[in-house]
């Protein structure tokens, strides 16, 4: 029996005076005034136990109308498909020239209202293995990734980011990225914020031949001109390229709450409109809530350390084996060509030797010249010379 219960009794059915109860049981004679005055107002409730909370807290540093600033501004950055968390919102506050509570307070109002959703524990940051260049344009992260326009067709956007400033140094939306294509989309990043010392992608078709023939594409082939390094991700590991991966993730969410482009021009002019934001207005955690353009011009960029070397044909050695069909394999310019031998040869292990277009095709053994032909890049099947 809880000792409110006690002393209601004593007062109320024994009829004993309050003081006296107050003093056999050692409590306040106001707080014995204050059940029994509670029981008679409220009955059996009086017996159940208040929680001991002030109802009012004289430290409260955020006031009414700071929290309901902090609770419009979430709101509008979610609407808008921006990062909407506790120190963004801080650093909104400050541009315009708000008093901004601590980030543990913003975070602790918006846990109040209801904006955070608890999520299970995660990896400790002490446990990551960070890396970040030291100067601008030291590293640049590119790659490519997909985005469906309004009726349903999905359309490749490359993003190209500054390794230590995080600044986007270009977004590009095409319907299908070729190799071509991606030299003239890095070359026009150059012209706006300069040369890199070197640019780290994963090992896809338009960015390396290396798994392919060990062949160079159009990009390896412009780098190396210009003195500019090419690192690429070992295979099924974004996380080396997790810079421009993260980059994408943004930008997803911020198109997701856009509406939606129906051609690949009105998807450009918001990948725009985005890179403006990204770059001058939104504060990036991994930079001290900075703006990537801030960063990026706070410190003397690098450049290319390495003499270019301009390579006016490609050489390449391919080692293949003719399949039952009689036919070989080559990929050039990230198209795939098939190329007839005759089926006489199925199953014979040979070299093919590439001098851009021309091509040598000769038995790994014996070297006996099978083929020699000249590549059409506009056709998929390069048939057999016909019999005289």
């Amino acid at each position: 029996m809880s000792m409110a219960r006690v002393v209601i009794a004593a007062v109320v059915v024994e009829g004993r005076s309050k003081s006296e109860v107050a003093r056999d049981y050692g409590v306040s004679r106001v707080w014995v005034q204050k059940l029994v005055k509670r029981y008679w107002a409220e009955g059996d409730a009086a017996f159940e136990p208040r929680s001991r909370r002030p109802h009012t807290n004289p430290r409260r540093v955020v006031d009414v109308e700071t929290e309901n600033r902090i609770v419009a501004l979430r709101k509008e950055l979610t609407d808008a498909g921006h990062d909407a968390g506790a120190e963004t919102i801080a650093f909104h506050l400050r541009q315009a020239g708000f008093p901004a509570p601590s980030v543990a307070t913003i975070w602790r109002t918006l846990s109040r209202r209801g904006f955070v959703t608890p999520q299970p524990h995660k990896r400790p940051r002490s446990s990551w293995h960070r890396f970040e260049a030291d100067l601008p344009n030291e590293v640049w992260q590119a790659d490519i990734t997909h985005w469906p326009l309004a009726g349903g067709r999905e359309v490749e956007i490359l993003d190209i980011i500054d390794d230590h400033s995080r600044l986007l140094a270009g977004s590009t939306a095409r319907s299908v990225f070729k190799a071509g294509d991606v030299v003239t989309d890095v070359a026009a990043a150059m012209g706006r914020h300069g040369r890199p010392e070197r640019m780290l992608t994963d090992n896809g078709a338009v960015f390396t031949g290396h798994y392919r023939g060990r062949g160079w594409v159009a990009l390896e082939r412009e780098l190396v001109a210009l003195g500019i390094g090419l690192q690429h991700s070992k295979p099924y590991h974004p996380q080396t390229c997790g810079k421009v991966e993260r980059a994408h993730q943004t930008l997803k969410k911020w198109l997701a709450k856009q509406p939606a482009a129906a051609t690949v021009t009105e998807l450009q002019t918001q990948l725009d409109t985005f890179v403006d934001y990204y770059n001058h207005r939104r504060p990036h955690r991994a930079i001290g809530r900075t703006t990537p353009a801030t960063a990026w011009a706070a410190r003397p960029r690098a450049t290319p350390t390495r003499q270019g070397i301009r390579i006016s044909e490609q050489f390449r050695v391919r080692k293949d084996r003719v399949d039952r069909d009689g036919k070989l394999t080559l990929r050039h310019a990230s198209r795939l060509h098939h190329i007839g031998i005759g089926i006489g040869w199925a199953g014979t292990p040979i070299l093919m030797l590439i001098r851009e277009l021309d091509i040598r095709i000769i038995t790994e053994d014996t070297g006996e010249l099978i083929r020699q032909l000249t590549l059409d890049p506009t056709r998929d099947y390069q048939p057999q010379a016909p019999r005289v």
